[in-house]
């Protein structure tokens, strides 16, 4: 963790959420990253992961093994600006797993896009600190570069409100008899189909209260 926090403080980043935490101590950190007290003092610390994710609008995942039901990227220079291009319109998140296990599936899950980055196939898994540093540099390569990114013409829906639609979408599909097998792989498409659509907050309100009405009736939510 402290290594992380210096790999932030090196590249100009300022937020950092830890979803869940093992207990850890200020002065610990600061004999990794040293002369860094302002963003171990703003470090934020959440119950659990929806929670650190819930005003983000698009997260990203790293993830060194193949996960063929998400969505995937190996070139990080181009995600980059377009990552400072998101960040205009709301809070992006570069979503880190464990040094030892990296992310879950249910936090890959909660991510638009996974990022691998470019390593030696032989030997692909890089430390957390590492990561971090690979990436957040990228980022203030594009913060600097000549030309901004175009921002996106519209404003996405937060994860929160996502969740939300989720759990709606979830029991109205249940209620139906929908899922007939495993329903966590139906609901993993769901979530990577309504990620490509990149809904907008009107979006995820229509299609969560035409979807409540329907339960009723047949019952019977880093920046740069």
């Amino acid at each position: 963790m402290g290594a992380v926090v210096r790999a932030m403080k090196n590249m100009g980043f300022r937020h950092l959420r830890m979803a869940a935490p093992a207990p850890f101590e200020p002065d610990a950190l600061l004999r990794v990253a040293h002369h860094a007290e302002d963003m171990i003092d703003r470090i934020e610390v959440y119950p659990d992961l929806n929670a650190a994710l819930a005003d983000t609008v698009f997260v990203v995942g790293t993830a060194a093994v193949k996960h063929p039901e998400h969505r995937r990227t190996y070139d990080v220079r181009d995600l980059a600006g377009e990552l400072l291009a998101r960040s205009a319109t709301g809070r992006v998140a570069l979503l880190f797993g464990t040094e030892a296990d990296g992310l879950d599936l249910a936090a890959l899950d909660r991510c638009h896009l996974i990022v691998t980055l470019p390593t030696d196939p032989d030997y692909p898994a890089l430390n957390l600190a590492q990561s971090v540093l690979l990436l957040l540099y990228e980022l203030r390569m594009a913060a600097m570069a000549d030309r901004p990114p175009r921002a996106p013409a519209y404003h996405p829906a937060t994860h929160a409100e996502l969740e939300r639609l989720f759990s709606v979408s979830e029991e109205v599909l249940a209620e139906i008899g929908f899922f007939k097998h495993n329903p966590g792989a139906a609901m993993r498409s769901l979530r990577q189909m309504a990620y490509r659509a990149a809904l907008t907050p009107d979006d995820g309100v229509a299609v969560g209260s035409r979807a409540t009405g329907a339960a009723r009736g047949t019952a019977m939510s880093s920046r740069y």
